[in-house]
């Protein structure tokens, strides 16, 4: 038992720590912006966090632990933010226009779980397209492919 308490912390902790690799730091930085997405309604909360936790081990190839472990950590990294610039500032540094325009596609994903677009749901992807500097036709075409 208590190894098994030893070996939870220290694999949490590593995840935390200041030698996370370029491509841990670019997955903390995307779970934190998908996990901004339920902050901005009060509704379907369950289906939200079950898309995530599918979209996490889809787009990073993890298993359901190592992603629940990742989507905890970047739960803590997203309350500790002031903004979303170093979210966004990272991705910038690291990803593709594609890469991000997938990441805008996920983000549509999520607000749109439910079946209704909340305002702020729609402002908030708005908002992260123009700091990812997603032209605003790539931004509407993401939106169209998702909804469709």
């Amino acid at each position: 038992m208590l190894n098994q308490i030893k070996q939870f912390l220290e694999q949490h902790l590593a995840l935390l720590g200041p030698e996370l690799s370029a491509a841990e730091q670019l997955r903390l930085a995307s779970v934190a912006l998908y996990l901004e997405m339920i902050e901005m309604d009060d509704k379907g909360e369950a289906k939200e966090r079950e898309l995530i936790l599918s979209l996490v081990q889809k787009s990073f190839s993890l298993n359901q632990e190592q992603a629940a472990a990742l989507i905890a950590t970047a739960e803590q990294k997203s309350k500790q933010a002031t903004d979303y610039f170093q979210f966004t500032s990272l991705i910038n540094k690291q990803c593709t226009l594609e890469q991000k325009i997938q990441l805008i596609e996920s983000l549509w994903r999520i607000a749109l779980v439910d079946c209704k677009l909340d305002p702020q749901e729609e402002y908030l992807i708005r908002k992260l397209a123009d700091l990812l500097y997603v032209p605003h036709l790539d931004f509407i075409m993401a939106k169209n492919r998702i909804s469709a």
